[in-house]
């Protein structure tokens, strides 16, 4: 397997699209909607990219079997609410949740739920060189943290390389993370803290790909003109030191 990697992450929104049409005629009737066009569109622009390893966010099961048998990737979903969740008893809820889709060969998925919030699934992927997390954490402040904690825990126990990879809702800025980063040892990707939200005229940077030192990353970009959910995707590319 190379040890130069392609890594795209998107928060696709469901494929429900971006903006006001969202919740016309009624707010976030954008659910009930067909999303098959813009599935398509995402679908196409993840090829365009080509990437190895892709993290989604807000996908629903479907839609990463649509996008994974068109490219031919290797699908792992996962809804994202625990199963005795009241979320989980609520239709258009219970089929929200997160996904990778991998070329490279993988040595082993565990799923892992944090205690608080609402949305609680952290995915891990563990590849031959390094070790991903892919999460969406909560939107209230305390459960963040909480997550945060639990996530610097999970990350303590890994023993190679690690990316951290997600909508980490960090509303209050990059100081959110300033001492997740520090226990960790791991570094942010976006160097120049270009923005991912809203995808339109972006104003905060929600989206997120920390590393650890040993990860070299080569390339990176966020696709300012990829309008097809409310967040911009973002692609690196990685390597891992000897």
């Amino acid at each position: 397997m190379s040890n130069l990697h392609r890594f795209m992450l998107y928060n696709m929104r469901y494929g429900t699209g971006r903006g006001f049409r969202f919740h016309w005629p009624f707010p976030y009737s954008g659910f009930l909607k067909w999303t098959g066009k813009n599935v398509d569109k995402i679908t196409a622009f993840i090829k365009s990219e080509n990437p190895d390893i892709v993290g989604l966010v807000e996908v629903r099961g479907h839609q990463v079997k649509t996008i994974a048998d068109e490219l031919e990737y290797v699908p792992l979903y996962n809804s994202k609410y625990l199963n005795s969740s009241v979320a989980q008893k609520i239709p258009i809820l219970k089929t929200q949740g997160n996904a990778f889709l991998t070329r490279p060969t993988v040595k082993n998925t565990t799923l892992h739920f944090f205690t608080k919030g609402m949305k609680r699934l952290a995915i891990e992927l563990e590849l031959e060189t390094v070790t991903i997390f892919l999460v969406h954490l909560s939107l209230k402040f305390r459960s963040r943290q909480w997550q945060l904690t639990q996530l610097h825990d999970l990350i303590k126990q890994v023993h190679k390389p690690v990316i951290v990879a997600g909508d980490l809702n960090m509303f209050w800025g990059e100081k959110e993370i300033e001492l997740f980063l520090s226990a960790t040892g791991l570094i942010s990707a976006n160097t120049q803290k270009h923005l991912t939200y809203p995808s339109r005229k972006p104003k905060q940077q929600l989206d997120f790909i920390l590393h650890s030192p040993e990860i070299d990353i080569t390339e990176f970009k966020v696709c300012n003109d990829v309008l097809f959910s409310d967040h911009l995707p973002i692609v690196c590319e990685f390597s891992v030191s000897a």
